[in-house]
């Protein structure tokens, strides 16, 4: 059984999803009555097959269950993306499967942030990668890093244990957001695979404490969070500038390692591509 976190994390999302869909893209007329943007909650109901009871109580957070067909009905009719049915799924807690009703590819995982320090065996892979590397879990608490990471964004060592994140040093640290010539879009993408791990999190006490932090702390963390958006793309391009390295373009990719599955090896490898001209000089 969803709990109270999930359920409301549930409720936020459905309705989140239901204000962005147009009415006319459904063949419903737009109308003047309309008094907030996207469709009306017995509208989804119709489009989607299912009962307006149930689903008006799975969108106010209420304590009931559903059937993985009715979610599926949701999916279709509110032409969710497979990150999104993954996460509706999740947060409603239901196993993970694919569109294909088959089980989602990739060994199992507990969706739980990692605790304890990885040891020295990771450290030693981390040393023998000759790019930036870092380890995170997947509540993006950061772990171990290499030498070559150190070089060139700045040393782990000199932030404390506990604001090691990769989520918070995004937002809250100038520095981070000086360094990302992309840092809206970059900052976007990291909280929606943020939000993927919440909801496949067993123990969801630690990502929401992160949340409730920066809620407090940041407006743009509080602008971006409320677009509920969720990906479970871990791997892309990433611009990064600073006076004494310059202007780069990397693309990292995620390395799971066997004897640490909640951990992510996050390595940055230049890519060839060229830099987008309206990059700032001087940032």
């Amino acid at each position: 059984m969803a709990s109270d976190t999930a359920r409301a994390e549930l409720a936020a999302f459905l309705k989140s999803r239901r204000g962005r869909l147009s009415p006319t893209s459904f063949g419903l007329p737009a109308g003047a009555g309309r008094r907030t943007p996207g469709l009306r909650r017995e509208e989804v109901a119709a489009l989607c097959g299912v009962g307006l009871t149930w689903y008006i109580c799975l969108e106010q957070g209420k304590e009931i269950q559903v059937s993985a067909a009715f979610l599926d009905n949701l999916v279709r009719g509110l032409r969710f993306s497979e990150a999104e049915r993954a996460h509706l799924f999740a947060l409603a807690g239901h196993r993970r499967l694919s569109s294909s009703g088959l089980p989602s590819s990739g060994p199992p995982s507990s969706g739980q942030p990692a605790s304890e320090q990885p040891d020295q065996a990771l450290q030693a892979i981390l040393d023998g990668i000759s790019n930036a590397a870092y380890v995170r879990n997947s509540r993006f608490d950061v772990f171990a890093w290499n030498a070559a990471n150190t070089g060139l964004f700045g040393d782990f060592a000199t932030i404390a244990p506990g604001e090691r994140n990769v989520i918070r040093l995004m937002f809250l640290r100038s520095y981070h957001r000086r360094a990302m010539p992309d840092w809206e879009n970059d900052a976007r993408a990291l909280l929606a695979r943020f939000r993927i791990n919440l909801g496949l999190a067993t123990d969801k006490v630690p990502f929401s404490s992160l949340v409730d932090e920066l809620t407090g702390l940041s407006a743009e963390f509080r602008r971006l969070w409320a677009e509920h958006e969720v990906s479970n793309a871990g791997e892309g391009v990433t611009l990064f500038h600073s006076k004494r390295h310059g202007h780069h373009r990397f693309r990292h990719h995620l390395l799971m390692p066997e004897a640490w599955p909640d951990l992510r090896i996050v390595v940055y490898l230049p890519d060839a591509a060229p830099l987008l001209s309206s990059i700032d000089e001087n940032p």
